[in-house]
C-alpha cells in the first residue's frame, strides 16, 4: 500500500529526530571523553609538581640529617659501648642513669626536641638504633612534646627531667614497653628493654609540601 504525503513526512521527521538524537549522544560522549582527558592531564600535572616538590623537601631533610650527623656522630657513637646483656627478671620499674648531663633546657612533657637512640633487649641484641655505619640517621623528632608523642610509656616517663644535650640510659619494664604484644622477633612478649638516648635541640622544621586537591579528589 502506498504511503500518503503526510505519512512520508512523518516518517522523515522520525528519522531526522533519531539521527539528531544519535549525533547528540555521540557529542555528549565526545564531551565526556574530552573532560576525562582534561581531568587526567590536570592530575598528571599536579602529580608531577608534587613529586618535584617532595623530592626537593626530601633533599633538604637528607641534607639536614647529614649536617646533624657530622655534628653529633662522634659524641653519640661512644655510648654504643653501653649495650650489654642484663637481667630481665630484675627490671620491675623504670630506672634512669644520666651518662652525660646536658646544658640545655630541661625536658618536660611539652618540650619540643629530637633524639638519637640505641635500644636493646636482655640478650644484648640491638633491635633499633640511630647509628648507621659511620653516620647517624636523621634524629627522631619529638615535635609535639613527650606527652602527645606516639612513644612507649617508658620513653615518655624516662626522658623527662633530662636536659638538651644530655645522654641518658633508660631501663624500662615490659609493661611500660611493648607488654604482652611484643614487637617482632627481638622483642618477645613481656620483654624489658634498655635505651641510650641523646636529646638534642629540635632542628629547624622543614615544611612538607601539601598534597594537591586534584590528587586527593582522584583518590575518592
Amino acid at each position: 500500500m502506498a504511503t500518503t504525503k503526510a505519512q512520508r513526512w512523518g516518517i522523515l521527521t522520525i528519522m531526522i529526530v533519531m539521527v539528531v538524537g544519535t549525533l547528540g549522544s555521540f557529542a555528549v560522549m565526545g564531551l565526556d571523553i574530552d573532560n576525562a582527558a582534561n581531568d587526567a592531564a590536570r592530575q598528571q600535572d599536579a602529580m608531577n609538581k608534587y613529586t618535584a616538590e617532595y623530592r626537593a623537601y626530601q633533599a633538604k631533610v637528607d641534607a639536614q640529617g647529614v649536617e646533624l650527623s657530622v655534628k653529633y656522630y662522634d659524641t653519640f657513637k661512644e655510648y654504643s659501648s653501653q649495650v650489654a646483656e642484663f637481667d630481665r627478671d630484675g627490671v620491675k620499674e623504670i630506672k634512669t642513669e644520666d651518662l652525660k648531663v646536658g646544658d640545655g633546657v630541661e625536658i618536660t612533657g611539652t618540650t619540643k626536641f629530637a633524639a638519637y637512640y640505641i635500644g636493646w633487649n636482655p640478650l644484648g641484641k640491638v633491635f633499633d638504633q640511630s647509628i648507621d655505619g659511620d653516620k647517624l640517621k636523621s634524629p627522631l623528632p619529638i615535635s609535639t612534646g613527650l606527652d602527645a608523642a606516639g612513644l612507649i610509656e617508658g620513653w615518655k616517663e624516662g626522658m623527662k627531667g633530662m636536659r638538651i644535650g644530655g645522654v641518658r640510659e633508660i631501663t624500662i619494664p615490659s609493661d611500660k614497653a611493648y607488654g604482652e604484644s611484643g614487637q617482632g622477633d627481638d622483642i618477645p612478649a613481656n620483654t624489658p628493654l634498655k635505651f641510650v638516648v641523646m636529646a638534642i635541640a629540635a632542628p629547624t622544621e622543614i615544611p612538607q609540601p601539601e598534597v594537591p586537591a586534584e590528587l586527593l579528589q582522584s583518590a575518592y
